[in-house]
């Protein structure tokens, strides 16, 4: 009789082989613990940032408006006007600086980075290279920086700064195109990483452009793609979500719409677009402006914060803050004071629409003026 001996059986044909791939947890390095504390300390009650990053080129833009040659002298002294405000630290928890400034004394000598720290701000840098236009697209724009970005992250750190801004663009007229929104959100993330590794808490800015006769709807729309995208892309690049600030467009039509919406409908929609797409690990969503008026920028935020938040929802206004202040200033010594007075009241009255209790009663007729311009560039 004889004995079938059974062939022995491998593990690898028992079960099939799975390879299992691994995702790295959230950034906890060195600096985690820090970021945490600084963008929490940024998203504070009542505070929100002052946005004074604007380049060189389109600061001139602003001191051509009120008669002044783009010079550094007349920048450092505009800038230095911002900085040394008296009180704006009630209202005002950090500052976005463009390079120059970062680097930058005042004409006593104290540094602008001391003198914001004098007065309880973070100070912060704008660390993209602008926008360029994208190949094979709808006339859409990438944007540059990636480049030297560490070495640059870890300097502008050992120079004060302790958060940073990259700001992108969707655009709606240009379709916008699929590959346009993946480079936008892609380029974020992995700003948001390096400048995370260096110390600095990344401000994500995917700003959908208010350019165009879209509706409300279709804005909605774009947002939440592009929003989607992004965090999809922070997930990946294994960013530490409780150590970073955005900065959102309000969600409302576009700029050419014949229908203009309520702060009540603009609340809705941006809180609706937040609510699908922003983990309530984010501190802090410091809104911007992109050309809405002063008023309306601040009666929009207000509406906004008429009920609890899973974030502090905020500002980081540039001209919705300084508009004023320039037209005020002039470029005049005497009217230093008068015009720092008008920038704490603007940081003021935005100060009590991130705490849901503005009043629009005392605002002037110039307050209301908008001021969108098509093709804005920074």
């Amino acid at each position: 009789m004889s004995t079938l001996s059974a062939r022995p059986t491998s593990a690898v044909s028992r079960s099939r082989r799975t390879t299992v791939t691994v995702q790295a947890a959230a950034y906890n390095g060195s600096y985690a613990e820090e970021l945490v504390a600084t963008a929490n300390k940024i998203a504070s009650p009542g505070k929100g940032i002052l946005a004074m990053d604007e380049s060189n080129a389109t600061c001139g833009k602003r001191l051509e408006s009120i008669g002044l040659e783009n010079t550094v002298e007349n920048r450092q002294a505009y800038r230095e006007l911002l900085v040394t405000t008296p009180g704006l630290g009630q209202y005002i928890s950090g500052a976005i600086l463009f390079e120059e400034t970062l680097y930058q004394d005042t004409r006593k000598g104290t540094s602008m980075v001391a003198e914001l720290n004098k007065s309880g701000l973070v100070p912060g840098i704008k660390v993209d290279k602008g926008l360029h236009p994208f190949a094979n697209t709808n006339g859409e724009s990438w944007c540059a920086g990636l480049d030297g970005l560490a070495q640059r992250c870890a300097d502008y750190y050992k120079q004060g700064a302790r958060f940073a801004k990259w700001r992108s663009v969707v655009s709606i007229p240009a379709g916008p195109t699929s590959i346009a929104v993946r480079d936008c959100a892609y380029g974020l993330a992995r700003y948001a990483a390096i400048a995370q590794n260096a110390g600095l808490v990344p401000i994500v800015e995917p700003e959908i452009l208010l350019d165009g006769e879209h509706d409300i709807d279709r804005t909605l729309e774009v947002a939440e793609m592009t929003w989607a995208e992004t965090f999809k892309y922070l997930a990946d690049n294994n960013v530490l979500f409780e150590g970073i600030l955005l900065k959102p467009s309000m969600v409302t039509p576009g700029a050419e719409h014949p229908k203009r919406s309520t702060p009540e409908e603009v609340a809705s929609y941006t809180l609706k677009m937040l609510r699908r797409r922003v983990p309530p690990a984010v501190p802090g969503i410091m809104f911007l402006s992109g050309g809405q008026s002063e008023l309306e920028s601040t009666l929009n935020l207000n509406a906004m914060n008429q009920s609890p938040n899973p974030w502090h929802v905020s500002f980081s206004y540039a001209r919705a803050l300084q508009n004023t202040v320039l037209k005020t200033w002039k470029g005049e010594e005497a009217n230093v004071q008068i015009a720092q007075e008008s920038l704490l009241k603007r940081a003021k009255a935005n100060s009590d629409a991130q705490l849901g209790k503005y009043d629009a009663s005392g605002e002037s007729a110039d307050a209301a003026k908008g001021m969108f311009e098509k093709g804005y560039t920074y």
